[in-house]
């Protein structure tokens, strides 16, 4: 089916301007002067008006955690509620985390991720995979799906018994993504020393759900993202800070971004609009806001957007990891520590940071980029989804010209499509991650800068 939007105003990476789209089955196929538009009418099945509307590229939200084991429960979105939910907000690409259990391969985990996905999903859907057991198998294993197309690794520097790694376990696995050409994420929170002030906390009779924010202070996530990105810069790894909340955190970042360093951060729409206060909402309300790394007080928010201008902070993802208050965040009553960590936010993504054009923190453009053009970029997924184009090839700029640039992913149409990566017909920088070609024919660092090493694909 052919279907032309008319009279709205486009909103790229790039800009704004009028212009009319025709799309041709699921892909863009093209922008149109809306002063000739006329003569391609007949070519449209279906026509839909615009005015006054802006027309952007679905959302891509590389952060979310669907049917995921935490806390004794599961999320309660799986992947057909959670995708459905996307959807509706105008997110059509996400990367969920596949978890493997201790004493688990990474291949039977890939595998379970996908079977609890085939045949939910509403929208084209992809894998990182989270590390909580490193070993001499794991590490080769991370070559193997690397070879795939999974090369995103997530571990944490939480959750002590859980999820935690030590600091050789994560120079390990950093070592192995920097000679395999894949990103190690990471959750940087120091575990060891939260432990011991949660444990202070309830033995003196702290059980609330605000103690949540008390024990998990800014300085302690600032503190393990520094030591994140010194490991990173040992190992000559690139490294992607998940869910960044805190100044202290952003101010490490920044320092390893102006240094050079292939340092990336994204943030989430709760670290820009809830609070401490939140938290210590009447009785046992400040459940509802549980989430980890926790919402910080207020005068973290202008940072963090700041953060987002600059292009410090390159993604807004949303750690989507509800639970029901009912049953579930209730398992925390009496003690905040059992209250399973996570919050929604897979469907208002998009309207939340619109909210920040609104109120002068953000561009359009920047809006369109933080939600959709970098995680594309970032993620394996670009040219296709993430911009809109003159037109989109159907093969995916990645392969052996740019380590960086794999992905596996799964289309929802058809249910199981991956295709094959083509090399782009430019020389990549194979070292550094950030630099892509621009629709201009110039090569530019992704949120700005220019790269004199990088030819331009065609």
């Amino acid at each position: 089916m052919r279907i032309l939007i008319r009279g709205g105003t486009v909103v790229t990476a790039t800009g704004s301007s009028a212009a009319d789209v025709l799309i041709d089955g699921e892909t863009v196929a093209a922008l149109l002067d809306p002063a000739h538009t006329g003569s391609f009418a007949g070519l449209a099945d279906r026509s839909i008006d615009a005015t006054g509307k802006y027309v952007i590229p679905g959302g891509i939200d590389v952060h979310t955690h669907l049917d995921m084991p935490f806390g004794g429960t599961f999320s309660a979105d799986d992947f057909e509620t959670g995708t459905r939910a996307a959807a509706w907000g105008g997110t059509t690409s996400l990367v969920d985390f596949a978890v493997q259990p201790k004493g688990s391969s990474l291949r039977e985990t890939l595998d379970a991720w996908h079977a609890k996905a085939e045949g939910k999903a509403s929208i084209d859907y992809g894998f990182h995979m989270i590390i909580s057991d490193v070993n001499e198998q794991t590490l080769k294993e991370m070559d193997v799906l690397v070879g795939e197309g999974v090369t995103s690794f997530k571990m944490f520097m939480a959750y002590p018994g859980v999820f935690y790694a030590t600091d050789g376990e994560i120079l390990q696995a950093m070592q192995r993504a920097a000679s395999s050409g894949a990103t190690i994420m990471m959750h940087a929170e120091n575990g060891i020393a939260i432990d011991v002030l949660v444990a202070q906390a309830l033995a003196s009779g702290h059980t609330d759900p605000g103690w949540h924010g008390r024990t998990r202070p800014p300085e302690l996530e600032g503190e393990a993202t520094a030591r994140a990105i010194r490991l990173a810069q040992v190992a000559g790894a690139p490294l992607y800070i998940v869910h960044l909340s805190a100044q202290q955190a952003l101010q490490a970042v920044i320092e390893a971004r102006d240094d050079g360093r292939n340092v990336f951060a994204e943030t989430c729409p709760q670290y820009l609009y809830l609070s401490q206060d939140d938290l210590d909402a009447p009785g046992f309300e400040g459940a509802k806001y549980v989430c980890s790394p926790p919402v910080r007080p207020k005068e973290h928010w202008a940072h963090l957007w700041r953060g987002l201008r600059t292009n410090d902070l390159s993604i807004v993802s949303t750690d989507h990891c509800p639970f029901c208050f009912k049953e579930q965040k209730e398992m925390g009553r009496g003690d905040f520590s059992k209250i399973p960590n996570g919050m929604p936010g897979i469907e208002h993504r998009i309207d939340l940071l619109h909210q920040g054009v609104v109120d002068g923190e953000l561009s359009l453009a920047r809006w369109v980029e933080v939600n959709s053009t970098t995680p594309a970029r970032m993620f394996g997924l670009y040219p296709r989804p993430g911009r809109t184009p003159t037109s989109w090839s159907t093969t995916r700029r990645c392969g052996t010209c740019c380590p960086w640039k794999r992905t596996t992913w799964r289309w929802t149409t058809p249910p199981t499509r991956a295709g094959k990566c083509k090399a782009a017909s430019a020389r990549c920088c194979p070292a550094v991650r950030s630099w892509s070609a621009t629709d201009s024919g110039t090569a530019r660092r992704v949120g700005g800068g220019s790269c004199p090493a990088v030819r331009p694909s065609t």
